[in-house]
């Protein structure tokens, strides 16, 4: 397999190694790429998806590497071993590991074989999230390793989370794609087609374009099921799709956009009034972010005009701020607004959801709806986010609230059960932080119901 190509210059690697050193100080950090992950017999893999920080410091997106970053002596090594014959008739030939290096400024190459002698003394390393990883400590650094470093989890997050202008540039395409990929599936879907050929449809717009999907597609018409991976309904008239898809790149940097459509072509009035609420509060939420701003309370404002919105059409009653405050509108929103996004469309969620997103992990809510909020702490210029604010009518959680008599003075059950089949609606785009507020990456289409319509009749 030929490396992809790489990104930055020597230059850039080397300076984001040069500041992990600076903030770790002292000891040494191991740094493991990916291998490939077998399907369902050793030669028959997944595609392979290189480690999002090794990516991000090495560079290399090759399966069996290892790096070492010495704070000691400033100087990173990485571990592998070049192609054999045998490799290179079945896997093609590749540039030779020194080669590889000299592209991101590694001069130091070691045969894999001999990173256990290099491992003596104060080692830093991320939590594993692939059993292979746990296996490779063991074997590195014995059984009694201990736990991964929670200064380094801190020091690498705090960097990555705060992009570059390179960076961006790389998001820029990818959530660029990902817009024209939403744009294809709403001109080109068809009444009666099945879920999984509109999937089909935004998979052939990513292959096209040499790309592929940043995460498993959310395709359905069951919107109120939040993570839906079931593609087997055929559609109507009269159902209103939800497509939560995103594109990466040959970078690794992602998009992650949704977009909630009617299949006839129009909204009904329904639809309308509740896609007129997720928009507004969609805007809501652009107008109000910007640098200092914590993200809850983003999202707690956000709340408050879904909350209103639903009052207005009859399915809440009362004072919204006050439903907000209880948690009344959780019946209709569970989840979080939006998270960080980057080489990870859950930026780097594998070195702890909780501390990429709270600077403080005690600060997380524990409350229902906002104990699903990814991201709560303060913005600062730089930071990638998503913004996707949604209604969802459950009807297994409508009927939970209800015998268990939550929020009576704040919901309408009577109203809520006459529109038990309402589905779920979504809106998501991705912005970054600038010092006066957020700009939208990719220059998506506008999403209001005028543009939506028009996509799906043109």
């Amino acid at each position: 397999m030929a490396s992809k190509s790489i990104p930055f210059s020597p230059a850039t690697y080397a300076s984001r190694r040069k500041k992990l050193i600076n903030q770790v100080k002292s000891g040494k950090i191991l740094l493991y790429g990916n291998t490939y992950s077998p399907m369902n017999y050793k030669d028959n893999y997944y595609p392979f998806r290189q480690d999002s920080t090794f990516l991000y410091y090495i560079g290399i997106d090759l399966p069996d590497l290892y790096a070492i970053i010495d704070c000691d002596t400033g100087i990173t090594t990485l571990y592998g071993d070049d192609v054999t014959m045998d490799m290179i008739i079945w896997t093609g030939d590749q540039p030779s590991l020194s080669d590889l290096g000299a592209k991101v400024g590694i001069k130091k190459i070691k045969p894999l074989a001999t990173i256990n002698g290099d491992l003596e003394g104060k080692v830093h390393y991320l939590p594993e999230y692939r059993g292979e990883h746990h296996l490779l400590l063991d074997k590195l650094l014995g059984r009694d390793r201990g736990e991964a470093s929670i200064d380094l989890i801190r020091v690498v997050i705090a960097q990555r989370n705060v992009k570059s202008q390179e960076e961006i540039d790389q998001l820029e395409i990818a959530v660029g794609l990902t817009a024209q990929m939403h744009n294809h599936v709403m001109m080109y879907a068809k009444t009666g087609m099945m879920e999984h050929e509109l999937v089909g449809l935004a998979n052939s717009f990513a292959w096209d374009h040499n790309a592929s999907f940043s995460f498993p597609p959310i395709c359905t018409t069951q919107g109120q099921t939040l993570h839906n991976h079931y593609y087997g309904y055929q559609t109507k008239d009269g159902d209103i799709i939800l497509l939560d898809s995103g594109i990466a790149i040959e970078s690794g940097y992602c998009g992650d956009m949704t977009r909630t459509f009617p299949m006839s072509g129009r909204f009904t009035e329904r639809q309308k009034s509740i896609y007129q609420i997720v928009a507004d509060a969609h805007n809501k939420a652009v107008d109000i972010s910007k640098p200092g701003v914590t993200y809850k309370s983003v999202h707690l404002e956000v709340s408050k005009v879904i909350a209103q919105g639903l009052i207005d059409m009859g399915w809440m009653k009362g004072n919204a701020e006050e439903a907000v405050a209880i948690g009344a509108h959780t019946l209709f929103f569970q989840h979080g607004l939006g998270h960080m996004m980057g080489m990870d469309v859950h930026d780097m969620e594998n070195l702890g959801e909780t501390h990429v997103g709270y600077a403080d992990p005690d600060n997380r809510s524990k409350e229902f709806g906002l104990r699903s909020l990814r991201l709560g702490r303060e913005l600062e210029k730089g930071f990638v986010i998503t913004i996707e604010p949604g209604i969802y009518v459950i009807p297994q959680l409508v009927e939970k609230f209800e015998s268990e008599q939550l929020f009576g003075d704040f919901i309408n059950y009577k109203e809520i059960k006459k529109n038990l089949d309402a589905g779920g609606y979504r809106i998501e785009n991705d912005y970054v932080v600038e010092k006066d507020g957020v700009r939208v990456l990719g220059q998506p289409s506008d999403f209001s119901v005028d543009t939506i319509e028009a996509l799906r009749s043109s």
